[in-house]
């Protein structure tokens, strides 16, 4: 356990550097689109990318990392960062068309664009971006990283700990792409399927939190030879765990259910529909 309370204390600097170079890319790719486009991405837009990349910084790089193998809160901390803030925020970002406007033009009209255009690949994106796929696929990655086995996996090896992390980014990326709709996406209207698909996506965290919560015994018991620098009891923080899953999912859907309603009920959506028929 020492070694492996060292190793998550060294600093990523290849981590942190890719997520710089992923920065830049991504605003070089912003500056020439909103130099040339009659559209460009919104600064606002722009601006949730970043802070989205810096949100998987913090989960990965920075103390929280650390944390995750001290206390399941500080896990919890890591995986709500991944899979419920950072994911939207970078979808919101547009992050495929100005990551490709960002690339060195050669290499993109001569791999990347030839590869997005490839029928394989343009029905791969479609069924993957299914919302029933999506909704699966994250429930799925929450419910099996939280089976004591499988969690207990994660936290002794490094190398299964990052693929957890990469698990929990990438469903997040996943469910949330239906709500957001990015590029390249066709439709950008919801439907107020999404506000059922929201709804339903709460259930399994709000059965994992409630169970963590009222939970009479340790779950993860790994938690109990972890040395730890908190006063909080093995208990307690896996209460405490529970309850910031559940307040922050909980807050988080609703605020994106809410932007959806507005959206749906606006005069202009409705002026646009009476005009289509």
């Amino acid at each position: 356990m020492p070694h492996q309370h060292q190793a998550a204390s060294q600093f990523p600097v290849w981590f942190t550097l890719t997520i710089i170079f992923m920065s830049f890319v991504y605003l070089r790719g912003w500056r020439r689109l909103h130099s040339t486009s009659m559209c460009p991405v919104s600064a606002w837009r722009a601006g949730s990318f970043l802070i989205g990349l810096f949100l998987i910084w913090v989960a990965v790089a920075s103390r929280v990392r650390t944390l995750d193998h001290e206390l399941l809160t500080g896990h919890m901390i890591q995986h709500l960062l991944l899979m419920t803030f950072a994911a939207p925020l970078i979808l919101l970002g547009e992050p495929a068309r100005l990551v490709l406007d960002g690339m060195p033009r050669r290499f993109a009209r001569t791999v990347i664009e030839p590869l997005f255009r490839s029928p394989v690949i343009q029905q791969l994106g479609k069924a993957l971006t299914q919302p029933a796929f999506c909704w699966l696929a994250a429930t799925t990655v929450l419910a099996g990283w939280h089976v004591p086995a499988v969690f207990t996996l994660g936290m002794k090896s490094e190398t299964w700990h990052a693929v957890e992390q990469a698990f929990f980014l990438g469903s997040g990326l996943l469910f949330w792409w239906p709500v957001v709709q990015p590029w390249p996406c066709v439709s950008k209207s919801p439907t107020w399927s999404m506000i059922l698909y929201l709804f339903l996506a709460t259930l399994p965290c709000d059965i994992l939190s409630g169970f963590l919560v009222f939970s009479e015994r340790v779950v993860y018991s790994i938690y109990l030879s972890t040395p730890r620098e908190s006063s909080l009891s093995v208990l307690a923080d896996q209460e405490c765990a529970g309850a910031l899953m559940w307040t922050c999912v909980t807050i988080v859907y609703l605020v994106a259910g809410a932007i959806l309603s507005t959206e749906l009920l606006s005069p202009r959506r409705y002026l646009h529909r009476q005009e289509v028929a």
